[in-house]
């Protein structure tokens, strides 16, 4: 049985949020045949995030097709402000400008965001937190987007993960994504990843 490493779950997110058919129908030939993995559920299930659900359901019907099924792993709902919690690592001293910001923008999408993004999805069990900003990272370079990228390098770090790491994240996506932005996720990563 081969082994899951952390550079196949960076694959797996760049696949899903780019709608990569042929990379999801590598990934679901190379490891269909494991059965279920809770790390893939979850990298998958938190791909709606950074890319829609029309897109992660589209993804996750081409790796049914191909073989694998992801099933959820039964996990119990996050603990009460554990939504909460994680934001502020995340954020760190920003996180009130942050909230403010998101509710001057549209108070109903900054709740769903805060009750959504981080209360039901990223707090879950599953994957530790480091893990889910790195390949938050992994999602905004592909997309380009830029501004978000900044924010999730910053919490990657804050949440545990060492600036090398986060530049490593990076550079496996090289031939993953157009070379030009990943280029810029670099010079991104690499500004923000030392503050």
């Amino acid at each position: 049985m081969e082994p899951i490493e952390f550079a196949d779950l960076i694959r797996l997110t760049a696949a899903i949020v780019l709608h990569d058919v042929e990379a999801l129908r590598e990934f679901a030939r190379r490891f269909g045949r494991l059965g279920h993995a809770d790390v893939f559920h979850e990298t998958a299930m938190q791909c709606h995030l950074f890319c829609g659900f029309p897109r992660t359901l589209s993804a996750l019907d081409v790796l049914s097709d191909a073989g694998m099924k992801l099933k959820d792993p039964g996990f119990d709902d996050p603990a009460e402000g554990a939504g909460a919690r994680l934001f502020d690592s995340i954020y760190g001293d920003g996180a009130g400008r942050v909230r403010d910001h998101l509710a001057g923008l549209s108070p109903t999408f900054a709740t769903w965001i805060a009750e959504h993004a981080y209360g039901r999805v990223l707090s879950r069990p599953g994957l530790h937190p480091a893990e889910r900003e790195c390949l938050a990272v992994v999602a905004l370079a592909a997309t380009g987007h830029d501004r978000q990228l900044a924010s999730h390098v910053r919490g990657a770090i804050r949440c545990g993960a060492r600036p090398e790491d986060v530049m490593g994240v990076i550079d496996q996506l090289q031939g993953l994504i157009p070379a030009d932005r990943a280029e810029r996720a670099r010079a991104v990563a690499l500004r923000f990843s030392r503050e």
